[in-house]
């Protein structure tokens, strides 16, 4: 479920705002682009740290029913529970290569491509693994995720309400503060105080 906050993260909502001709969140690690753990980059929900298998993915959604590229990646982020969601670099190239071995077929409907098992395909799906997205749900400790997202964003909100309301004193404050917590949080992975 995605929270109504993601509207406020901040300058630019993508941290490409200019502040004082700096960029808004510094240069310490990479700026926020969105909601924490969102669904863009690696280590959470959405991201990469879990990569699934595409290609028997997309097999054993299409066993199911024909589909749009869009609502298989849709579908394989709700089946694996949100740990998972292939991004269209991964998922467009791999429907290009299973239409060449000929084990789908695509047809234009409204604007969009229509992808449907050929027989082969069918057989090969079949044959592999029915459910291929559970294994990158596997290992989520999904109550930990819940209490991440909730400080993660009540801690955006924050400097949102900073950030829309506060003077240019306190819009510099909350980036010392926003930047400081980036930069001690990446210092614990380097085991350092």
């Amino acid at each position: 479920m995605r929270s109504h906050h993601h509207e406020h993260w901040g300058p630019g909502h993508q941290g490409r705002e200019e502040f004082g001709g700096r960029r808004a969140f510094g240069p310490f690690g990479p700026p926020f682009g969105g909601p924490p753990f969102g669904g863009r980059g690696r280590g959470g929900p959405g991201g990469r740290a879990r990569r699934g298998d595409v290609r028997a993915s997309i097999l054993a959604l299409l066993n199911d029913r024909p589909m749009h590229g869009y609502e298989m990646i849709r579908e394989i982020a709700e089946r694996s529970g949100g740990a998972w969601k292939p991004s269209p670099g991964s998922v467009y190239p791999t429907l290009q290569l299973l239409e060449d071995e000929g084990l789908i077929v695509s047809a234009s409907e409204g604007g969009k491509k229509l992808f449907t098992l050929t027989e082969q395909g069918r057989t090969e799906a079949e044959a592999g693994s029915q459910a291929p997205w559970e294994e990158a749900g596997r290992g989520v400790d999904w109550e930990t995720m819940k209490e991440i997202r909730q400080a993660g964003y009540g801690l955006m909100e924050a400097f949102g309400q900073v950030w829309r309301t506060g003077s240019a004193e306190q819009r510099q404050k909350a980036m010392t503060v926003i930047n400081d917590a980036r930069k001690k949080l990446y210092l614990i992975l380097a085991d350092e105080d």
